[in-house]
């Protein structure tokens, strides 16, 4: 089947182009457009995937410390019937699993070194059903959490900066203290470190001590659990899960999911996302546009052959579509080799990173500022594809003016001098 003349030439104005002086400049400016198309949807591509890769790997270590639901009681009070309020809670399709905890604050002190803590009360027996850190630790260190042993399980970077090692003693400080005749004093209760954890999630391992709740209850002096932790078969159904048992649970009870719990934090990456997506985007809109100039620099150099093609008998659309597909192509090679060159480096990210940072001597992501240590990537087609077929639409805008100009040569005009 014999192409369209159209088609064929389009590809040989794209192509062609070396003989002269002016020509070579209009395919190097071609050139530079399609480099600037492929660089700006590879951009886009690499940094949305890093993006999505960053809050996977988060989100994945945030949930392997916190529970998917958490109940607490009116007020923030200590539940009135935690047995019974797990049993209802069970009952739900969703819920997999239930355990009762207690949450307070307080501070870890090891001689003259002090951190401020989250101190979390947890059934060893339980804990392990709900979160990832817990089944990992259930045969080592929360074997060790016996009730009245008062041993604590801390994490890695919070016993890196108090000097502390599993058997060493601590002093948790408790801001629920007791009036004497020389004031206000705190409780101090000396604690022995009986496992150290590494979650993955610096905000955690630097934050978050672990103890048996009978011990948590007694010190911080509870007459029960402060809430209960659920897991769900399906983490994604979080939110519609807690609106239902808030509805179905009596007492006033008040039930948060994960994605409130840190909302603020998933709010501002979805933003950035956006931002960045618009950002790269126009860098793909100049590149695209580029082909603007590039098709009216051709042409006016082609104007004596596109005379006479209409002395031939082309029509005005038929010179239009010769353009539109010159730069159609320009577009498309840049888009195809742009979702390359991002793919390429999106799926291999977790080795050229690497790479990079040995051959530089430097760390990207300091562990001490970001929440992980190595740079994730995470390629969805919910952003690829919108990225190529935004990356061809403005391609195709840019060369219908071109193209115009094009198809309205007259072709006297055009001859008079050559």
């Amino acid at each position: 089947m014999r192409l369209p003349y159209e088609l064929i030439l389009g590809w040989r104005y794209t192509r062609a182009g070396r003989a002269t002086r002016r020509n070579g400049f209009i395919s190097f400016i071609s050139g530079v457009s399609m480099l600037g198309i492929a660089l700006g949807v590879a951009a886009l591509i690499i940094v949305l995937s890093v993006m999505n890769g960053f809050q996977r790997e988060v989100r994945d270590r945030m949930l392997g410390v916190v529970s998917h639901i958490e109940i607490y009681g009116p007020g923030g009070d200590v539940l009135s019937d935690p047995a019974g309020t797990m049993a209802q809670a069970r009952q739900h399709p969703q819920v997999v699993a239930a355990a009762p905890f207690v949450a307070a604050q307080a501070l870890l002190a090891r001689g003259e070194d002090m951190r401020g803590t989250l101190v979390r009360g947890i059934d060893p027996a339980l804990e392990p059903q709900i979160t990832e850190l817990a089944f990992s630790l259930r045969d080592t260190a929360l074997k060790r959490l016996v009730p009245g042993g008062f041993g604590v399980v801390v994490g890695r970077d919070l016993a890196r900066n108090l000097g502390v090692r599993v058997g060493d003693p601590v002093t948790l400080i408790s801001p629920s203290g007791q009036v004497t005749p020389a004031g206000f004093v705190p409780r101090l209760k000396q604690m022995e470190v009986v496992g150290i954890f590494d979650s993955g999630h610096f905000e955690y391992d630097n934050g978050l001590v672990l103890m048996h709740q009978e011990d948590a209850m007694r010190l911080f002096r509870l007459e029960g659990p402060t809430g209960l932790r659920l897991k769900l078969k399906d983490l994604h159904q979080a939110r519609e899960v807690a609106a239902q048992l808030a509805v179905t649970l009596p007492g006033g009870l008040i039930v948060r999911d994960w994605t409130r719990q840190n909302r603020t934090w998933f709010a501002a990456v979805q933003l950035e996302k956006r931002m960045m997506f618009i950002i790269l985007t126009l860098i793909v809109a100049v590149a695209a546009f580029n082909l603007v100039s590039t098709l009216v620099m051709t042409v006016t150099d082609k104007r004596a052959d596109i005379a006479i093609l209409r002395t031939l008998g082309a029509s005005p659309s038929s010179i239009m579509g010769i353009f539109m597909v010159q730069g159609a192509t320009v577009g498309v090679a840049g888009t195809l080799s742009g979702l390359l060159l991002g793919l390429g480096v999106a799926f291999n990210i977790d080795v050229i990173v690497p790479a990079l940072e040995q051959l530089l001597s430097a760390s990207f992501l300091p562990r001490d500022i970001y929440l992980i240590s190595r740079m994730p990537s995470d390629p969805q087609s919910a952003d690829i594809v919108p990225i190529a077929l935004i990356s061809l639409v403005l391609s195709f805008v840019a060369t219908i003016y071109p193209s115009w100009r094009a198809s309205r040569v007259n072709p006297a005009e055009a001859l008079r001098y050559e």
